[in-house]
């Protein structure tokens, strides 16, 4: 008799979505897609292939690093040197205290003042910032969430003072304090009042400032919190719904409003598996927009994003592989569509990235245009067995955990009650005993380790905080508490304080503030006084 060998037998291979992953697929596996109806060509609905005809071959994608730290000076210098370098558009980064509406002489901002982004403590450091940007010509994304309204208050005042018509500035505004509960955590005030002041802004910006995004909800820090990319998705989406929908009560159009929400979006991980998410995603929320809101409007049913490499998933052990991971990072970025990329750089994992980083990952990002021809054809993945499989399971496993989250009555109360935090942090415990146990493997941190794996060992340079440069910040909101008119801000704030006791839109109010220079810390103590803060919910 022949000898009968036994069938290899193969490794299973199961996503982070939890997605099985077969060793062939055929045509069977897509024999219920119908090309119109499920992925329908570039810059047509439902979008699965791109919200663009030509997609890059017409225009690439922006490329926003993602920069700041210490005072507004120092920063303008890095914004200028990477728009001297050939970037795009700008990615702006803020230090904690801002972030949390604290002036840098507070006491609770000692030691942070300009350690992770750059301090902004009132409109005089904002000038400084912008000194010589030409923003009519390069849009600006501001990373800032509790403190947005008044960030995009002082923005808003910048621009004038640069010529620039608010009917005609661009740029946005991260925005999206839901997911500050659920991923940074650098909310303030409870969650009711905090998302009054997003409407406040998308409000105000669909009547004086149309063509600025006024939120860019971000799924990107629920992933980078432990969040698998179904729940990435999945909460962005109804988070982004819960936006929309406390807008609408206000009385305004949705065709003045959805058409300018973007999102963020994080990047690590199987490469195919990304793609799928994204182009499911895309294809999802034209579904949401056309049959839930019931607007046929096509800007509005688009998905516009900005997608770089998430900084969990770099690694401080063998930094330089964090080069190649980002290449890869970009290249998904560039497959899956997006608008705007903002690459991380290799020493993201432990520090705020160098000048030699950015320049890489900027160029990493120009090369793919430049060289590769990612930018010839769009989509050039549509039509895979595998990619058009994944793509159509991705979308189903979204609208389940979306569901799930309105069974526990929609995702501001889950959000409130910590339901939402509690499955994003059982998610990223279950992965770090996957990373420690080997099987889900990191290169260089599970698998093909060194000896410089050691922590001491490990060849990294960090940021030097310079202590002096927040002296010098100190100082200088010093200098501009002493130069204002003291009786014009004390009006101003005492208005900002009535008018938040009521229902008013406080767009204008905070501009008001602004303008005669009060300091963050002073309009934020404004909203502490009447709004309260938010006592987080802990549950297991």
């Amino acid at each position: 008799m022949p000898d009968r060998k036994e069938p290899p037998k193969l490794r299973e291979v199961k996503l982070e979505s939890g997605i099985e992953v077969k060793p062939i697929y055929t045509p069977e596996d897509i024999k219920n897609i119908d090309y119109s109806r499920d992925i329908g060509n570039p810059g047509e609905y439902p979008f699965t292939r791109g919200i663009h005809k030509y997609m890059y071959r017409f225009r690439p994608y922006t490329m926003r690093q993602y920069s700041g730290f210490a005072t507004a000076k120092e920063t303008n210098k890095r914004f200028k040197y990477l728009i001297e370098h050939g970037q795009t558009g700008l990615n702006v980064a803020f230090d904690l205290p801002t972030q949390l509406g604290l002036s840098s002489d507070d006491p609770r901002a000692r030691g942070e003042v300009g350690r992770v982004g750059m301090a902004i403590d009132s409109l005089a450091d904002m000038e400084d910032a912008f000194e010589g940007i030409p923003i009519d010509k390069i849009s600006v994304s501001m990373t800032i969430n509790s403190m947005a309204s008044i960030m995009m208050a002082m923005y808003f005042v910048i621009a004038e003072k640069h010529g620039v018509p608010l009917a005609e500035l661009r740029g946005n505004a991260q925005n999206d304090i839901l997911k500050e509960y659920v991923g940074r955590g650098t909310w303030i005030y409870p969650v009711e009042p905090s998302i009054r002041l997003i409407s406040d802004t998308i409000e105000f910006c669909a009547n004086n400032v149309p063509k600025y995004y006024p939120v860019s909800v971000c799924g990107y820090h629920i992933r980078e919190s432990g969040a698998n990319p179904i729940q990435e998705i999945a909460y962005a989406y109804c988070i982004a719904k819960a936006y929309i929908d406390d807008v609408l009560k206000r009385g305004v159009d949705p065709n003045k409003f959805v058409p300018k929400f973007s999102f963020n979006f994080d990047i690590h991980g199987n490469i195919f598996e990304q793609i799928a998410k994204f182009r499911a995603a895309r294809r999802l929320w034209a579904k949401i927009i056309k049959n839930d809101y019931n607007l046929d409007n096509p800007k509005a049913q688009q998905m516009k994003m900005i997608a770089g490499g998430g900084g969990g998933g770099l690694t401080i052990e063998q930094p330089e592989n964090n080069i190649v991971r980002g290449a890869y990072y970009a290249l998904v970025s560039a497959l899956s569509g997006t608008q705007t990329m903002a690459l991380c750089s290799y020493d993201e994992a432990y520090t705020i990235p160098s000048e030699k980083a950015a320049l890489i990952s900027l160029r990493t990002m120009q090369m793919l245009i430049d060289e590769m021809g990612i930018g010839d054809t769009a989509d050039p993945l549509a039509g895979s067995y595998y990619i058009e499989s994944l793509t159509n399971e991705f979308e189903e496993r979204i609208k389940a955990t979306m569901a799930e989250v309105d069974k526990q009555g929609g995702i501001v109360k889950a959000v409130a009650e910590g339901y939402i935090q509690a499955q994003v942090s059982a998610q990223a415990y279950e992965m770090e005993k996957a990373i420690q146990n080997g099987e889900f493997i990191k290169i260089g941190v599970n698998k093909y380790r060194t000896e410089e794996a050691d922590e001491e060992a490990r060849p990294v340079e960090f940021h030097e905080h310079k202590s002096e440069l927040a002296e010098e910040q100190v100082k200088r909101l010093n200098a501009v508490r002493e130069k204002r008119d003291d009786d014009k801000v004390k009006q101003k704030l005492e208005v900002l304080r009535e008018k938040a006791q009521g229902s008013e839109n406080l767009m204008p109010y905070l501009i008001d503030a602004v303008s005669v220079y009060a300091t963050v810390g002073e309009m934020a103590d404004v909203f502490r006084e009447v709004f309260g803060e938010f006592d987080e919910p802990v549950k297991f």
